[in-house]
């Protein structure tokens, strides 16, 4: 049934929501009733949360800040309100580099021991029901089992979020989730609500730019980067502070899927990540990040043209280049996917001594916000006693009772200072946690630094950074997104803000979208800045050209050549890809009388999971399956999805009726080495061929 339409109604844009200097600048239109808390408190600002100083600290005095993100951790049970849908893996984080000069951290600091981690991957916006592939961004959340206690690295694939304060965090995902009218569109940022809230939000401008890119659509969990989004800090023995941030660079290198791919693999697995990692760990093709920092002084900071506490902003790696001082390894799949994967709680408040937190303001209601939310998902105050979050270093505390209390703690005294029990626990000076002491001038209040006001220098630097390909995609995918928002002044609002960032962007989009004319652009807060471009934030540019860690199909049926398909297998293995046997059954006869096992029947196995495919038909074969829509399509997507195809002379047929034309990447059978060199990469100039790009 057609959607019904929203009614209309009259533009009610705010002219820009600055944040910064504390003021919601919005044009008259309409009377609105006065925000308040829960307990009727007028609201003064709930844009900004409160401050020490501009960039200061957030002050747990702020009741407002409080209430809010309470009742947002608390509004799902026991599912996770973001990041529902997970897939996780036990491992090792190996140090290969010391920061000994700038930390007291025992895991930076002890080169070549093997700390004990747990990896959790997810999607943002589905519930736990949901598929593996939408557009989204990816949660990349790694929890290290340290001597010092668990230090959880809690980001994403992208290393940019899209607002500046926590106070906006519940406003948000009620966006982005499904509307709470109708229940729907799930997993999907494709709505009126989502586009409304960002583009009345400048500062989201930069992360949507990013979630328009082929970052949001992973060919796997496998090939993505990992970001800490934050500024941190770490702190030396001397009590030196100098700030980082942390970085996961897979070693497979970074792959996406193109977008139709990605909607179709919706329907051929719900599973596709899931499965991708779990079988790669079961073949002992153990997953791999390098682990990076970008290090840099406060006097480096206060240098960059853009504010490092901004968590909309990102240090470019030309600016401060990465260090790579470790890896990753995932080595082990969880014995219980709920025990382990759905009940494991990370919390970036969980820091070892010699790291500590900067004043990111975003940080700041983090730390509050994920060991609150985990109270009402895991029942109570004890969550820590489940052994996927429990320390595996010795822990002493006078936590006592609660619910699911599992521990069994013995003897008179559960206070401190005492003086009846020699060896109860006390703190330490010199052990424990130490904050850095920075120094604090200003007045507290509800404000936004002025340095945060620039909300599309990154974005602009994101987009020309990009190749030519890359912002083809980016430029259909926000023409896709905004062609299912039915309210034609979101979308009018949101060309307007890309006229900041590219004029030819914001053309090509509207040109898309078949505007008459282009919208005006918004005032922006700030004068925008012509930034370098950066290769380095590019995705297509720093894909490696191999077949290590893809998935290769062969299509075969009865009186298939064994040889053949043994010769293709053996190559494809050898370069590094996994094999899989495509049939019309589960099983075929083939040309010397062998019987063959297929690990996918045709008509459940899309080309699109696979990387690269290639087929070995009898001619007879082929012709029967030219008249099958299945074996059609499998060739047809492949084609279509830029993928490298070998095909025998029997699959000639099928590709004719397929519309597959001859091209670099279409090879005959015999030519093997050929197949393998184009199954390493996407086939890119094939694309302006098969679809129309923005």
């Amino acid at each position: 049934m057609p959607t019904k339409k929203s009614p209309s109604r009259k533009n009610p844009l705010p002219a820009d929501v600055r944040g910064h200097a504390g003021e919601l600048h919005q044009q008259a239109g309409g009377t609105h009733p006065v925000m308040t808390t829960q307990m009727g408190i007028p609201v003064p600002d709930n844009q900004n949360s409160l401050r020490a100083t501009p960039r200061g600290p957030t002050l747990l005095e702020d009741f407002i800040l409080r209430e809010k993100i309470t009742h947002f951790d608390h509004e799902r049970i026991p599912e996770r309100i973001v990041h529902a849908r997970g897939s996780a893996a036990h491992g090792y984080f190996e140090l290969t580099d010391s920061l000994a000069e700038f930390t007291t951290a025992k895991v930076l600091t002890e080169v070549g021991k093997r700390t004990p981690l747990f990896t959790r991957f997810s999607t943002v916006a589905g519930g736990a029901g949901s598929v593996d592939t939408p557009r989204d961004v990816r949660g990349f959340a790694v929890k290290i089992y340290t001597e010092e206690g668990n230090w959880d690295i809690v980001g994403n694939n992208i290393p940019v979020f899209f607002i500046q304060d926590a106070m906006k965090f519940p406003d948000l995902i009620h966006a982005v989730k499904m509307e709470p009218d109708r229940g729907f569109p799930q997993a999907a940022s494709a709505h009126d609500t989502f586009w409304d809230f960002v583009s009345l939000m400048p500062e989201t401008m930069h992360t949507l730019i990013w979630a328009m890119s082929d970052r949001a659509i992973p060919r796997s969990l496998r090939m993505m980067e990992g970001f800490g989004i934050h500024s941190f800090r770490l702190i030396n023995a001397k009590g030196e502070s100098t700030f980082v941030k942390f970085h996961w660079r897979p070693r497979l290198g970074l792959q996406s899927t193109v977008w139709d791919e990605a909607a179709k693999l919706q329907g051929a697995d719900n599973d596709f990540h899931r499965r991708d990692l779990f079988e790669a760990i079961d073949s002992g093709a153990f997953p791999q990040w390098d682990f990076g920092v970008q290090l840099f002084t406060e006097a480096d900071a206060e240098a960059f043209p853009f504010d490092h506490l901004d968590p909309t902003k990102l240090i470019p790696e030309e600016l401060v280049p990465l260090r790579i001082i470790g890896r990753m390894v995932l080595d082990r799949w969880p014995d219980n996917l709920f025990a382990e994967t759905e009940q494991v709680a990370y919390c970036p408040a969980n820091l070892p001594p010699g790291i500590d937190f900067s004043n990111d303001p975003l940080l700041q209601g983090r730390l509050f916000s994920y060991l609150d939310t985990q109270l009402s998902r895991l029942g109570g105050n004890n969550f820590s006693q489940i052994p996927i979050n429990a320390p595996k270093c010795p822990f002493h505390h006078n936590q006592r009772d609660g619910h699911m209390q599992m521990q069994v703690p013995k003897g008179r005294v559960a206070y401190e200072p005492q003086s009846l029990v020699p060896d109860a626990p006390r703190a330490s000076l010199a052990q424990g946690f130490r904050s850095f002491a920075q120094a604090s001038d200003g007045s507290k209040g509800r404000v936004r630094a002025e340095s945060f006001a620039d909300h599309y220098s990154q974005p602009r630097q994101f987009w020309l950074s990009q190749s030519e390909i890359e912002q083809a995609h980016i430029a259909s995918s926000y023409a896709f997104e905004l062609s299912k928002v039915e309210t034609l002044h979101v979308r009018d609002a949101v060309v307007g803000h890309l006229r900041h960032i590219d004029e030819g962007l914001a053309q090509r989009v509207a040109d898309a979208l078949g505007m008459a004319e282009l919208p005006p652009a918004p005032q922006a807060a700030a004068s925008v800045q012509d930034l370098p471009p950066s290769p380095a934030l590019q995705l297509i540019g720093k894909m490696k050209d191999t077949l290590e860690g893809r998935c290769v199909g062969i299509l075969v049926s009865e009186g298939s050549d064994g040889a053949m398909v043994d010769k293709i297998r053996k190559a494809a293995e050898k370069a590094g890809a996994t094999v899989k046997i495509v049939a019309p059954k589960i099983a075929v006869t083939l040309k010397d009388g062998s019987r063959l096992a297929a690990d996918g029947q045709l008509a459940g196995t899309p080309s699109m999971v696979f990387d690269a495919v290639a087929s070995v038909l009898m001619p007879s074969e082929g012709d029967k399956l030219a008249r099958d829509s299945a074996a059609v399509e499998w060739f047809a997507n492949a084609f279509a999805h830029l993928k490298a195809i070998a095909a025998c002379k029997g699959t000639q047929v099928i590709l004719q009726k397929a519309n597959v034309e001859p091209d670099a990447g279409v090879l005959a059978i015999e030519d093997v080495n050929g197949f393998i060199a184009a199954a390493k990469t996407r086939q890119w100039a094939r694309e302006p061929n098969v679809r129309t790009l923005a």
